[in-house]
């Protein structure tokens, strides 16, 4: 059985990741690419979906003995876990070395005392754990090929076969170290090179050292910041420039539900605010990779903008349902592929332009052609601002005219009216600032309930929903308006847990809400952050630095975050670890270190 979600500790390569379980087993990865078929699935299934398992020996009916110890190397991706047993302690390092060839995961086993018996217990699983691949010999390397995928099996120590697995028995004294290496090739290409675990491993540190060195923040809560930035880091797609929601699919929202859906894509909202962190911290070079990515994906197209794309920009992302997984927790359908990609969902827009804005903002090099793409969705919204779509939720219910939708879409013309205010682009800017006019009087016409001083989540609703705390963030009304604090307000009482974390909207529980969806899910983590945000923008910087740190205690020994908090199972639930987390985090940081609102 899969352990809890935040048992897992993030490595990976900036193509892709794996996810490793307190216990030494590697239950998720998929090679090549983020959204490749996974080698691994026992995160989604149980061991004969694949796994890697390496650590102390153990009786084979006892469970494995879970580290003592463990954390990141400094500010890095590379995992140490150290065992304490009877016999001695050990250290396991593992990470995945920044590709300029092979995709490589390394485990470098380090004796630290006593004499420890050891066991690395390797079970390749094609197709996400449906194919048993032909493992043999090649030259003293052991091969698993299957299709067009072949994984290669590097390490000194004496393997052997037996029931489909690849085992290694050995001891380790002081001063020990036995490297473990799988490698990925195309399997009709020759083998890739021997690994050079030790080299890889400096240069892996090297690599997280200099990237982290360009980071500006240097407050209060830096330890989490870095760590949320290398996360980030991560879930980018380096080749592309192309930032993916979370480097998992159908972690449950709700455990044992059917809210489990492929986050191993690009959504345009994800990835617009993604940059928009990295670019206040210091990170230009990721924001013009992005933004090239943008370029790419939309192309000349950008009246049919897709929520998400592939991390290479690749527009049909279709969803199926893996019937042979039983699922995490036996939650299922495991889905792959995802069918919100055809969504119509008018607040990208805004995200989009904001992203653009900020980058133009903070002296990102001019790239023409991104000012011809914002004028052109502009002129898209002029026509279509007013439909109703499925919302940043991508509610799988009927349309709505959702108000944080029209509320991005007068940010992506208001910061379109900036753009040709300084000069930078042309387009007819009194119409615009009329169109700017009609958007905003529309939201606060149909969209508040002056009876209970409030936003509410639709034109015509009487449901409340957290994305109305990016009202005041996205400057569509000041913080001090009456009807913004009204709607802080009034999230804090309908849609808090009883912990104090905020929920997106209400569910119905075993009926089908306003998402079309039966069952609940946990306190959304992001709206969280956002309700510590307006709580400082509004002056209770107390109460929102209370929140904010209350926050952080939920992030796993790691420092990572999964998508919702479970208030009644008090673990983290959804995809893992996930962008739109890490994202506010780092920003209520900037907002509660610029008010000076941190404790100590």
């Amino acid at each position: 059985m899969a352990g809890r979600i935040e048992d897992y500790a993030l490595i990976g390569d900036m193509q892709t990741a794996a996810l490793v379980c307190r216990d030494g087993t590697v239950d998720w990865l998929c090679l090549p690419r983020f959204d490749s078929h996974a080698i691994f699935a026992g995160l989604l299934g149980t061991e004969e979906h694949g796994f890697w398992r390496l650590g102390p020996a153990h009786a084979s009916d006892a469970e494995p003995p879970t580290a003592a110890r463990r954390t990141y190397r400094g500010d890095s991706l590379v995992l140490e876990s150290e065992w304490d047993t009877p016999r001695g302690t050990v250290r396991v390092t593992d990470f995945m070395p920044p590709r300029d060839g092979a995709p490589q995961l390394i485990r470098i086993v380090e004796g630290v005392s006593g004499r420890v018996p050891m066991r690395s217990e390797l079970r390749m699983r094609f197709s996400y754990g449906r194919v048993v691949p032909w493992v043999h010999k090649h030259e003293g390397r052991t091969v698993a090929v299957a299709g067009p995928d072949s994984v290669w099996f590097d390490t000194e120590a004496e393997t052997y076969g037996e029931a489909l697995t690849t085992y290694a028995d050995f001891t380790v004294a002081p001063g020990d170290r036995i490297a473990f290496t799988i490698s990925w090739e195309p399997s009709h290409k020759e083998p890739p090179a021997l690994p050079e675990p030790e080299q890889s491993l400096t240069a892996t540190e090297d690599f997280w050292r200099d990237w982290v060195e360009h980071c500006t923040y240097h407050g209060p809560y830096r330890e989490a910041v870095v760590r949320s930035l290398i996360t980030l880091k991560a879930l980018t797609y380096a080749p592309t420039g192309g930032i993916v929601a979370a480097p998992t699919t159908s972690l449950p929202e709700e455990i044992g539900g059917v809210r489990n859906w492929d986050y191993r894509y690009t959504w345009l909202r994800d990835a617009a605010i993604t940059l928009s962190s990295l670019l206040r911290t210091g990170y230009r070079e990721e924001a013009r990779a992005w933004r090239e990515w943008l370029l790419r994906a939309v192309a000349g197209d950008p009246e049919n903008l897709q929520i998400m794309y592939g991390i290479a920009g690749e527009r049909e992302l279709g969803e199926a349902e893996l019937d042979w997984l039983p699922g995490y927790e036996n939650s299922t359908p495991v889905r792959v592929g995802n069918g919100a990609a055809h969504q119509l969902q008018l607040d990208v827009y805004g995200e989009v332009t904001e992203a653009l804005h900020l980058a133009h903002m903070t002296g990102l090099a001019r790239n023409d052609y991104a000012s011809v793409l914002q004028l052109k969705l502009i002129r898209y919204l002029e026509d279509h601002w007013n439909e109703p779509d499925e919302g940043i939720w991508e509610v799988r219910g009927p349309r709505r005219h959702f108000v944080h939708s029209k509320v991005m879409a007068w940010v992506a013309v208001d910061r379109t009216i900036k753009l040709i205010e300084s000069g930078d682009a042309d387009g007819p800017l009194d119409r615009w600032k009329q169109l700017r006019d009609d958007i905003h009087r529309d939201v606060c016409e149909k969209g508040y309930d002056k009876e209970r001083n409030t936003f509410t989540q639709s034109y015509g609703s009487r449901e409340l929903d957290a994305s109305l705390l990016l009202i005041p963030q996205m400057g569509f009304l000041p913080p001090d308006d009456k009807r913004v604090i009204g709607t802080i307000e009034a999230i804090q009482r309908e849609l808090s847990t009883s912990d104090g974390f905020i929920l997106r909207y209400p569910t119905d529980g075993a009926d089908e809400g306003v998402d079309g969806l039966p069952g609940d899910e946990g306190a959304f983590l992001a709206c969280s952050f956002w309700m510590a945000d307006d709580l400082a923008m509004i002056g209770r910087v107390d109460e929102a630095r209370k929140l904010f740190e209350k926050l952080l205690s939920l992030r796993n020994d790691l420092g990572l975050l999964a998508e919702e908090w479970d208030p009644r199972l008090k673990r983290q639930v959804g995809n893992f670890p996930q962008a739109f987390s890490h994202v506010p985090l780092i920003d209520t940081a900037l907002r509660l270190t610029a008010s000076g609102a941190y404790g100590g």
